[in-house]
């Protein structure tokens, strides 16, 4: 009889598992297979079982039934140093947790990352004396829709928990363990109320979008999880099966959770702002969101944080700002995020930089604030799934992504030289400018990974000022527009373009220039 399965915290079978079945007087042991399947010739019903297998953390459930119905799913957590903060995004002052998984004693640090990586303070050494006294596990079934809701403290007194810095900024916990393992991971803390005339938004549902802990994200069994785990990716993954993004097309997706580590945001813990970005997806998530915060702060310019969903809730309140900056790939936006930066710029001045690529491309739900749900919905799509949900994105942002030129880089042509976003440049009509980054996925071209051009819902008067030299005609198109009220709208279209910010001083002078400029 097929009891269950058995996987870890990707849905990754694992074979050769010990399963201690156990009743009152009555005990067994079995091992799961190469699929993770548990077979056993026992009576359908209740059962304790004891899960063990190297390299995982032991498991006791006190009660399951077996045998009835469904087969179970049973989650074993890896031996390795994991984290997240809760919530991912706060205000200054209010109570943060920090809930992390080791297997040995650690001490964990604050560092607030700028130009600087700055020490804030030592929060302390942990490991609540039992042996693995500090190691999580995972909700049996499919936990990505509900969060895996981890402990940050054992009872009243050994709560794991900090008040956020007075300072805006993005954060980073550090924590070591004993043997020198090491894990970093993010905190998005915003003002209590505004100190700067610049808002930086960092790009929380799209970190979440792309999160695969718990064997789910917005890029594979994107809809819901399948029946059994995963053994070859290549030959179960329905990505790989499907032509043409099909699970995309399936019309029905379950949430993603925020109460999730990611792994994708981690930073080496002696890696600094200027150094290249190590990791595939690091280069369009939280560690290469870093670099223009440090770009900023070397330059001068001050500015507030906040995470997506203090948009959409209006926590961050767009009217006390001259600039609302976008950053390397704000993809996954909600409609009320939209319309509120829309109105902001169409009916009240406001200015958007938009220093990224394939923004706003996919609409989002928040179920509330722990979970959001990507509507992937292209059956009437005419630009982009947000087209489909509400309209072009390109009525705001002046582009919208097309798969021309995806996954390629190549530095810029400029095309009209004479504009202000030149100034101090020396850039001539022609020439190129772009040619190195910090992007290590696809190697240099400040045009690239994914692109963005002008369309037909691009804003009357949208001007082209530069063309990326990507193949396909693939290049970033960068622009500018403005409106009657004074708001403007400058777009760079490339998600790579950020991290040339360092390392190509036409990009560095341009940037500024826009900014500047918007702040007059």
């Amino acid at each position: 009889m097929l009891l269950g399965y058995v996987s870890d915290e990707y849905y990754l079978a694992i074979s050769d598992a010990q399963v201690e079945l156990r009743r009152p007087g009555w005990a067994t042991v079995v091992r799961s297979g190469p699929s993770g399947a548990v077979y056993a010739g026992v009576e359908p019903g209740q059962y304790e079982v004891i899960l063990a297998r190297q390299g995982y953390g032991s498991k006791r459930i006190r009660s399951v039934n077996l045998g009835t119905g469904e087969p179970h799913h049973f989650r074993l957590l890896s031996d390795r140093l994991l984290g997240y903060a809760w919530p991912p995004w706060c205000k200054s002052g209010s109570p943060v947790e920090f809930r992390v998984h080791s297997v040995e004693p650690f001490k964990l640090g604050l560092w607030r990352y700028g130009y600087e990586k700055t020490f804030i303070r030592n929060v302390g050494w942990y490991d609540d004396h039992g042996p693995r006294a500090m190691m999580q596990t995972l909700p049996d079934g499919h936990f990505v829709e509900t969060g895996v809701k981890w402990f940050g403290g054992n009872m009243k007194v050994h709560r794991q928990i900090i008040d956020a810095p007075e300072r805006t900024g993005l954060y980073y916990f550090h924590a070591k363990g004993e043997s020198g393992a090491f894990f970093s991971f993010p905190l998005v803390v915003g003002p209590a109320k505004p100190g700067s005339r610049i808002a930086v938004l960092a790009c929380t549902n799209t970190w979440n979008a792309y999160n695969p802990f718990g064997g789910r994200s917005n890029y594979f069994q994107a809809s819901r999880m399948a029946d059994q785990p995963i053994v070859n990716s290549r030959q179960d993954l329905a990505r790989y099966n499907l032509p043409d993004y099909g699970e995309w097309k399936l019309g029905h997706y379950d949430p993603l959770s925020f109460d999730r580590p990611n792994p994708a945001n981690f930073v080496p813990e002696n890696e600094v702002v200027t150094n290249p970005i190590e990791g595939r997806m690091a280069c369009a998530m939280a560690p290469a969101e870093w670099r223009t915060l440090g770009w900023m702060e070397r330059e001068g310019f001050d500015y507030d944080l906040y995470g997506d969903y203090q948009l959409h809730t209006g926590e961050l309140p767009l009217e006390a700002y001259s600039i609302l900056l976008l950053n390397v790939h704000p993809e996954y936006w909600s409609v009320r995020m939209y319309e509120r930066v829309k109105d902001w710029v169409y009916r009240k001045g406001g200015r958007l930089a938009y220093l990224g690529g394939n923004g706003i491309n996919g609409p989002v739900e928040f179920l509330d604030g722990t979970t959001m749900r990507c509507i992937n919905d292209w059956r009437d799509a005419t630009e982009s799934r947000f087209h489909s949900y509400k309209e072009s994105e390109a009525n705001l942002l002046g582009v919208v992504f097309t798969e021309a030129g995806a996954m390629t880089v190549a530095p810029y042509r400029v095309v009209k030289p004479d504009h202000w976003i030149f100034e101090e440049t020396g850039l001539r009509e022609g020439a190129t400018f772009g040619h190195k980054t910090q992007h290590e996925r696809y190697g240099d071209g400040a045009s690239g990974h994914e692109t963005d051009k002008i369309s037909p819902a691009s804003p009357a008067g949208t001007i082209l000022l530069a063309k990326g030299l990507n193949p396909g005609n693939g290049g970033a198109e960068m622009t500018y527009y403005e409106l009657p009220g004074g708001g403007a709208v400058f777009a760079a279209g490339s998600i790579t373009f950020p991290t040339a910010l360092f390392l190509d001083e036409p990009c560095s002078r341009i940037t500024r220039n826009v900014l500047e400029r918007f702040l007059k």
